[in-house]
């Protein structure tokens, strides 16, 4: 027996809360009606203002993020971004050199990172820099350039040309947006180039993001989910997501 309409909406709204999406392909296939019908039905939803949809698939709330100041961001999902830097500060060893990218998650990393031996740090958040030098014992290198004013981070081509002169370890890069299906982004595009500069310096990238920035999408695009090796996120980003994440062959810590 078909479902009725209600019955569909229903069926919808409750796998958008479970997986944080619904695709029309796959929605046409388990309610056994047409993607018209499926497409009809997301429409109605969205002018209820109860989804967004977005090409061949459908989130709870518009995926496209704008731009806002480290300042405002900085008191947002504090407690989970604590918990983010403590497994990350776990990860490092002795004479890494590591890359830190930007971000309030990355700034939060910055203020528990301690002295270890040998440990070389090269920071695009002056904030970072700020935090890491009140060690006074820690080998810090400040990315030079012109200085994004809503993240207070170098970006450009001369930060760009400083990292080709360097190999490292290990990168922990922050990101507005993880799609599966389409990427790593940023708001801002200069900051996006410089991200894939630090890319190809690092043996090793390591994602750091709240459960909030998933299915999420900013302006610039980083990278592909196939780049990274890691991600340390909380345990509210959507187990479909992760999963899906996990099928890719990358490591997925909830903490």
């Amino acid at each position: 027996m078909a479902l009725s309409i209600a019955e569909r909406h229903q069926l919808i709204i409750s796998k958008l809360k479970s997986d944080g999406f619904v695709n029309v392909s796959e929605l046409s296939k388990q309610l056994k009606v047409s993607t018209v019908t499926i497409r009809k039905d997301l429409k109605l939803l969205e002018d209820r203002k109860l989804l967004f949809r977005t090409h061949g698939s459908a989130a709870p709330q518009n995926p496209y993020i704008a731009d806002r100041h480290v300042s405002e961001k900085e008191k947002i999902m504090v407690e989970e971004k604590r918990k983010i830097a403590q497994k990350a500060v776990s990860m490092l060893e002795p004479h890494d050199s590591i890359i830190l990218a930007s971000g309030t998650t990355i700034n939060e990393l910055s203020r528990q990172i301690q002295p270890l031996e040998g440990l070389t740090l090269i920071c695009a958040s002056l904030t970072a820099s700020q935090n890491l030098a009140l060690s006074g014992t820690l080998d810090i290198i400040q990315l030079g350039g012109l200085v994004r004013k809503t993240s207070t981070s170098a970006v450009g081509p001369i930060a760009e040309k400083m990292l080709e002169g360097f190999s490292c370890s290990k990168l922990f890069l922050g990101a507005d947006g993880i799609d599966p299906d389409y990427g790593i982004t940023t708001t801002n595009a200069m900051e996006a180039s410089l991200n894939q500069c630090m890319i190809k310096a690092a043996q090793k990238i390591i994602v750091l993001a709240d459960g909030t920035k998933f299915g999420r999408r900013g302006f610039g695009k980083i990278c592909p989910t196939e780049q990274i090796d890691t991600i340390i996120t909380d345990t509210k980003a959507p187990d479909q997501v992760v999963a899906k994440l996990r099928e890719k062959g990358i490591e997925v810590w909830l903490v």
